[in-house]
């Protein structure tokens, strides 16, 4: 009697670790809820909380029990969990990293560059144009409930890829091939009238700076370019964000 009350409750224990290592694995890279501007502390108690709400998926999973007589199973197992919710939280952030990317390179084609920007992830500080266009992502991300589908994600991924199944890096690898290209076309449609807005206004200075020589056109144009660039950037950021959003909810539904 004593010895299986012992054997359910270390595996009610253990798979309240392992929902923690899946979980905190999520929460380390996932868009948004792995912002710098969140402390660490909130961080943990939300990682926390989740898996004491999820502990009864795994309470009459007694089965677990026998992991801890084996170190290097258990390991493996934590391991592996751990790489699942890392996994879980990259594929999301992929959308999030083109966008920053291509929020970049725009910065960079409206004379907007400028190398001392707002840290929103550790160690990396970007483009201040890049940095507001990456915030307001991340405000919509929880604006719109969508944080909450990256926690359903995450609640569905135990039907998936249960507790004790091994880690499939091919399958991994062709996840991350296929959410790479989704995201990038996206955010390349996101940031396409910057391009357009960039080709046409070199392509007119070019020709007046042709024409008339004797004025330095490239000199005085840049408050005017970056002057058009925001009013384009006023008039088309709705509808970029949401579209952009549309196609990061349908992943979140759909892959």
């Amino acid at each position: 009697m004593d010895n299986s009350v012992t054997q359910m409750s270390s595996g009610v224990a253990l798979g309240v670790f392992l929902l923690f290592c899946r979980v905190g694995g999520c929460f380390l890279i996932a868009p948004g809820l792995s912002a710098v501007q969140f402390p660490v502390q909130v961080r943990l108690f939300a990682a926390l909380t989740l898996t004491l709400a999820l502990a009864p998926i795994v309470w009459g999973r007694a089965h677990l029990a026998h992991f801890a007589e084996d170190p290097i199973a258990l390991v493996r197992l934590i391991v592996v969990e751990g790489l699942i919710g890392m996994t879980i939280g990259a594929l999301g952030r992929a959308f999030f990293s083109a966008l920053e990317s291509l929020a970049t390179v725009t910065a960079q084609l409206l004379g907007l560059a400028n190398p001392f920007g707002v840290e929103l992830d550790a160690g990396q500080a970007s483009a201040p144009f890049a940095t507001l266009v990456t915030l307001g992502a991340t405000a919509v991300l929880f604006a719109g409930d969508f944080h909450w589908e990256i926690l359903r994600g995450l609640v569905a991924s135990y039907q998936t890829i249960p507790i004790g199944a091994d880690f499939d890096a091919s399958f991994t690898l062709r996840q991350f091939g296929g959410v790479l290209g989704q995201s990038f076309l996206i955010a390349v449609r996101v940031a396409s009238p910057f391009f357009l807005y960039s080709i046409l206004i070199n392509f007119t200075l070019s020709l007046v700076n042709r024409v008339t020589p004797q004025i330095q056109v490239f000199f005085v144009a840049p408050p005017f370019v970056i002057a058009g660039g925001f009013a384009l950037f006023y008039f088309v950021v709705r509808s970029e964000l949401s579209q952009f959003m549309d196609a990061f909810a349908s992943w979140l539904t759909w892959g």
